[in-house]
């Protein structure tokens, strides 16, 4: 399937400041979810933004061509390498890698605008994404004091074994490389705001959404003169 020729508007980058409305609300959140592959992140992602209609998703650029039922603006921006190209030479991304050969990457201000909207920004990424996009926020105020990161893992290795098990998409030496990886990204933990030991879906989204609530309470990003 063909890129199509007509685009969604990217984000642009905004200076101005956020509504009156936004003004009126605590601070937005942008939550950073991480987890080692077969963890669990996007299913507990889709149940966040279920539970709190609100939120919004951050959406990536890619360079890959839309699959069935992907939509422009929706699941991706899908851009011609060249323009990616532009727009990485120009430092317009957070973060971007290669990926089986099409390039990925999440626009600064994909975030930013969304945030100034008075939006809370939900972000699902790996690992190693996870590390980039931290070190970068914190050059930056607006997104170092938005920014809520939790790391989601099993209570053990033996468990995510078995979930990919049962998850049956990998053959046997694929899974054990996973498997590698994972005990490297699980050492990653301490770096993260929030360490939540995945249970049942129930008991992630409830720890989850409190995570939420207690970071909207934070004194901190109350707006002065609210009161």
């Amino acid at each position: 399937m063909k890129k199509t020729t007509q685009k969604i508007a990217l984000p642009a980058d905004k200076n101005a400041p956020a509504s009156p409305a936004a003004e009126r609300k605590s601070a937005p959140l942008l939550i950073l979810i991480s987890a080692p592959s077969g963890g669990g992140k996007t299913t507990l992602c889709n149940l966040l933004l279920e539970a709190r209609p609100e939120m919004t998703r951050a959406i990536t650029c890619t360079t890959r061509d839309p699959r069935a039922g992907e939509r422009e603006g929706v699941d991706y921006y899908f851009l011609e390498a060249e323009n990616f190209l532009k727009r990485l030479q120009a430092g317009n991304f957070l973060e971007h890698a290669t990926v089986y050969g099409h390039s990925y990457g999440l626009l600064r201000s994909e975030l930013t605008s969304k945030l100034r909207d008075g939006h809370d920004v939900l972000l699902n990424v790996d690992v190693q994404g996870a590390a980039t996009i931290k070190e970068r926020a914190l050059e930056d105020p607006e997104l170092r004091r938005a920014l809520v990161s939790v790391f989601l893992t099993p209570p053990s290795l033996k468990i995510l074994e078995e979930r990919l098990k049962k998850r049956g998409a990998d053959a046997e030496a694929v899974m054990r490389k996973r498997l590698a990886v994972a005990r490297q990204e699980i050492a990653q933990w301490k770096n993260f705001d929030y360490l939540l030991i995945s249970g049942s879906k129930e008991e992630d989204l409830r720890q989850m959404l409190a995570i939420v609530e207690a970071e909207k309470m934070r004194t901190t990003r109350a707006h002065p003169g609210q009161f």
